[in-house]
């Protein structure tokens, strides 16, 4: 399970000569700056001639969704369930046509005019920059004249296809197709206009409904034979509430890749995009649906409410554009496009266990792509220092303790955006004054706002608006823990190891990164490659000494891997609470809701009691985590009832799995981290 452990003995030995000191990323240009200089009016009625796949003329939308309508795939979806209804095949091609009515687009250029108009407007009242990497941007103009595209940004924002667009419009490029949720589609004179710009609008879900799966999956497809636009869509789902990159979904993904496989297209390039925001502007509404406040409905009114943001400073934005990927080279010497031959392109087959592997895989790579070239800014190096010495610290502390982290941050390959002409003292508090609704300088100290005092009494509504800062905190420090994740849980497992034995650390850390491999992305198959990795990078920052037996920790003042430890405890500390809660719940089954509001209801009490002080385990996110992590480790069990689904948890499994993470359950002790 844990490979060959000759090749755990050796580990580390492949990465002596990696160079992961911080790379040298591309130029990169503002382009508010020019915004900022000259007319919004000429600059969205400037000429507009985007280079376009193969010279095509670009596809009415009518006459796009009749080459739907009429495509061999849906003709023969239709016919099907005709024979197993009994219903008239025109009546199921009248569901058809009205399935794509309300999905489909209507790309105006007088719609992404207006756009281009207004969002220069908005993005220089609400940005200091918007920064783009012009390689990255040459290397997109380049591949979208010889090939279909996919655009696969991270999705941290509802900004987030908005300013992608923009971006496609400035610098003369094709406005992208935008797969959106059809949550937009009550918002009713925005969603006209959105459908204008290129968005058009899926079902969150359409499980077991096969016209529909037809007509969408025809839609996409029939978008990339005809390659007039990029498509665009987030391989997460959804926005990320945390800011931590969320496990990947497959199934577009698995569409757009499906016409190369059949030989309808020669190539398929994907592009991960890299969007990094210095200050989010849903964060707090985000702490809220987290604590379970559900997620206000779209609206226009909604909308018209917001406009108060336009006051506020949201700081720089950075937008990474990654090497064009090709599907042909992904696919070399993995998948034989053989098997598609023996059946007709419109009939539907089930994808092989090895495409869905090769689905799976392309997709974490793209997320990993994604990750590697988020820009950081100091403002989340400031929050993960305060996040380890809440409710508050001394300001020097805090200055000397980001700039050493800044350090620490570069040895280990990450992407900062630092200030050079600035004084560490200057860059901190320019910070502070960013993210001035969440952090406060009182007396020389640097205190989280809402975060409580340490000698003050709690009730469950304190604990709420505590929660609340501290998960509008955490999202911030959740920016630079992707760049630590790999050697943290190296430094984590040297200490919960019962030896220094290579095999048992790696054995703890294989563990560990099962355990929370739905908090972070990893690779499948890949566990030597990250433990290798993490050894590397201890090494090089002079925290570790391995051999090709044992590992040792020989940093003298321990600083590094105090700090890594303190900064992952809120995830072994959050899922060791889980743990109590399964172990003590005496409910035989419970559904998904009753898990939810049981395990906030237990967290909150211990909190009030001041039994623990992790808040994060009041996130929805990290308590929908842990429990699709114990029924894929079959330490809960999912029942599927025609009613719906429960869950059982297995006591004695909770209960090894707790001891693992470094706490017996059955103890009356108070919880506390091994770390």
């Amino acid at each position: 399970r844990f490979g060959s452990m000759a090749a755990v003995r050796s580990s580390s030995a492949g990465y002596s000569q990696k160079e992961l000191s911080c790379k040298k990323k591309d130029e990169f240009e503002d382009i508010l700056e020019e915004r900022r200089q000259s007319s919004d009016i000429q600059y969205a009625m400037k000429c507009y001639t985007p280079v376009i796949y193969k010279g095509l003329s670009p596809c009415k939308p009518g006459t796009l969704k009749m080459a739907v309508l009429q495509s061999e795939q849906v003709q023969y979806v239709i016919k099907q369930l005709s024979k197993e209804t009994g219903e008239s095949s025109d009546i199921i091609q009248e569901e058809a046509m009205e399935i794509l009515e309300e999905m489909g687009h209507s790309l105006r250029l007088g719609a992404i005019r207006f756009f281009a108009f207004t969002l220069s407007k908005v993005f220089k009242k609400l940005f200091q920059r918007v920064c783009v990497n012009e390689e990255g941007i040459q290397k997109l103009t380049q591949v979208i004249q010889e090939h279909p595209v996919v655009l696969l940004p991270s999705h941290r924002s509802y900004t987030d296809f908005l300013l992608l667009s923009y971006i496609m419009f400035t610098y003369d490029l094709p406005v992208p197709v935008i797969a959106a949720g059809t949550d937009f589609l009550g918002m009713k004179m925005v969603s006209g206009l959105l459908r204008m710009s290129g968005a058009f609008f899926m079902r969150r879900t359409f499980h077991g409904n096969r016209l529909y799966w037809a007509v969408f999956a025809e839609y996409v497809k029939a978008i990339l034979r005809k390659g007039y636009a990029p498509v665009e869509f987030f391989v997460e789902g959804t926005r990320s509430r945390t800011s931590k990159t969320l496990t990947p979904k497959f199934g577009l993904l698995s569409i757009v890749m499906d016409p190369f496989f059949k030989g309808e297209v020669f190539d398929t390039y994907l592009v991960p995009v890299s969007i990094s925001y210095e200050r989010i502007l849903e964060e707090s509404l985000y702490a809220y649906e987290l604590l379970g406040v559900p997620k206000p409905k779209e609206s226009t009114s909604g909308l018209l409410k917001a406009r108060k943001v336009l006051s506020e400073n949201f700081g720089s934005i950075h937008v990474y554009f990654g090497q064009p990927v090709s599907v042909r080279s992904l696919a070399s010497g993995r998948i034989s496009r053989f098997q598609y031959n023996l059946v007709p392109r419109h009939v539907s087959q089930r994808p092989s266990e090895d495409l869905q592997a090769f689905v799976r895989d392309v997709a974490c790579r793209m997320e990993l792509v994604q990750i590697e070239n988020m820009v950081l800014n100091p403002g989340a190096l400031v929050a993960a220092i305060l996040m380890q010495n809440l409710p508050s610290m001394d300001y020097d502390m805090l200055v000397k303790q980001t700039l050493w982290l800044r350090g620490l941050t570069l040895s280990f390959g990450g992407f900062l955006d630092w200030p050079g002409n600035l004084s560490a003292t200057k860059v901190v508090k320019s910070s502070l004054t960013l993210h001035s609704n969440l952090m406060g300088l009182v007396d020389g100290r640097v205190v989280l706002l809402g975060g409580g005092q340490e000698d003050s009494k709690l009730t469950e509504e304190l604990v709420f608006q505590c929660a609340v800062s501290v998960l509008m905190c955490a999202s911030y420090r959740n920016q630079v823990v992707n760049v630590f994740v790999r050697p943290a849980l190296v430094a984590i497992a040297c200490q919960m190891a019962q030896s220094s034995s290579k095999e048992d650390i790696y054995h703890v850390f294989s563990f560990l990164r099962e355990i929370f491999s739905n908090e972070f992305i990893f690779l499948p198959g890949s566990a030597l490659k990250d433990f290798e990795e993490g050894c590397f990078l201890l090494t090089k920052c002079e925290t570790i000494q391995t051999t090709p037996h044992e590992i040792f920790v020989t940093e003298r003042d321990g600083a590094v891997v105090s700090f890594l430890s303190a900064m992952f405890k809120p995830f072994v500390e959050g899922y060791q609470i889980i743990c109590k809660y399964l172990s003590n719940n005496t409910t035989q089954a419970f559904t998904e809701k009753q898990f939810l509001s049981g395990v906030q209801n237990f967290v909150s009490q211990l909190l009030v009691r001041g039994t623990i002080q992790c808040y994060e385990a009041l996130s929805r996110d990290m308590q929908n985590n842990a429990l699709s992590t114990f029924v894929r480790l079959d330490v809960v069990k999912k029942i599927h009832l025609a009613n719906g689904v429960t869950f059982c948890a297995d006591k004695e499994a909770i209960s090894k799995t707790a001891d693992k993470l470094g706490s017996r359950v059955s103890s009356e002790k108070v919880l506390k981290s091994r770390l």
